[in-house]
């Protein structure tokens, strides 16, 4: 098939398309790779991909590697004039859309980012999917819809109308516009809500790199509500397996075994607590964190655990990942990384 991944610079989107490529899909990879955090593995992760920066840097302008097949593309989605010609350009039969304004703190203070991207940009991939006859849209969802939800697991069935950040509203957002557009045009659309993700090449904003950069500099950690947090953090490579099965799906069987509209729990099936989480850390860098600790921060929930026995039962997904080897993953990743870098 030829599959659009949007964010495929991003962590989950280059790990999707050079999956993709590997079982000979074409694939063309779109981002605007803007500054949100350090372009600078944004374009290692394209360069594993055989884009050259030079190459990348140049907004809509479509650049190929020659060595994996892969293309790429930068571009904005809320881009209503380019973004369309692309989709008549290319005739894509799956959009895999992982692009987003990622991160809950960051929208307590950059309201209009989540909006343009999450939003605008998310209606517009609906519009060329509506008019460009795509047989299936998979798109990233979160787990912090689930918000003050106090049920755990978390349950696809659970009521999620109480989201505690605007990223959080966002993407509930998204999944009620994709639900309208299921519903009117025959969209076959499907929401994964992802649950704490890590791994190697993963985003310096999140808790694993933090933790690692900060022990490995000597610098004290800031571990939020005293330590009593809990995540289902799933390592990539099992979110991934997730992603590309539900892309590869046949749309008429899809169609002949389940609805339009769908929506899944993405995770590790499993909740750990952050100061394990930590502690594995700390013994693959055999080195001990300071730890700073504070209150929990606005928009923060205390405890993540997915539910995903739809997923299990629809797709046969099963995540297998220990945190022990996910973790080691990401230590040798990161070591490797900025010993090159």
């Amino acid at each position: 098939m030829k599959i659009l991944v949007t964010g495929a610079a991003g962590f989950i989107g280059f790990f999707t398309s050079k999956v993709l490529i590997q079982k000979g899909h074409t694939v063309v990879g779109l981002d605007n790779i803007n500054d949100y955090y350090d372009v600078n593995l944004k374009y290692s992760r394209l360069n594993e991909l055989g884009i050259n920066r030079n190459d990348a840097e140049v907004f809509n302008a479509k650049c190929q590697s020659t060595d994996t097949g892969f293309s790429f593309i930068r571009l904005n989605l809320e881009d209503r004039e380019n973004l369309p010609k692309l989709f008549e350009q290319e005739t894509f039969d799956v959009v895999c859309n992982l692009a987003a304004q990622a991160g809950v703190r960051y929208s307590l203070e950059n309201p209009e980012t989540y909006v343009d991207a999450n939003l605008v940009g998310f209606l517009n991939i609906l519009e060329c999917c509506r008019h460009n006859k795509i047989k299936h849209l998979v798109y990233a969802s979160s787990s912090s819809v689930y918000g003050l939800n106090k049920k755990i697991p978390f349950s696809t069935d659970d009521n999620v109308d109480h989201p505690i950040s605007l990223y959080a509203a966002t993407k509930k957002s998204n999944e009620l516009m994709a639900h309208t557009y299921s519903h009117l045009f025959n969209i076959p659309t499907t929401g994964l809500r992802f649950f704490t993700v890590y791994g190697p090449w993963g985003r310096p904003d999140m808790a694993m790199f933090l933790f690692t950069d900060a022990i490995v500099n000597d610098r004290p950690i800031k571990v939020f509500n005293h330590g009593k947090m809990e995540r289902d953090f799933t390592y990539v490579d099992d979110i991934v397996e997730g992603v590309v099965r539900i892309c590869e799906e046949d749309s008429e069987v899809r169609l002949t075994n389940k609805k339009l509209y769908k929506v899944y729990n993405i995770g590790n099936n499993n909740s750990v607590k952050l100061l394990d989480f930590i502690k594995e850390i700390e013994l693959n860098l055999g080195k001990e964190a300071e730890k700073n600790m504070m209150d929990i921060q606005p928009g923060d929930v205390e405890k993540t655990w997915a539910d995903v026995d739809e997923l299990i039962k629809d797709y046969n997904y099963r995540p297998n990942t220990s945190i022990q080897k996910g973790v080691k993953s990401f230590i040798d990743w990161f070591k490797d990384y900025y010993s090159t870098n």
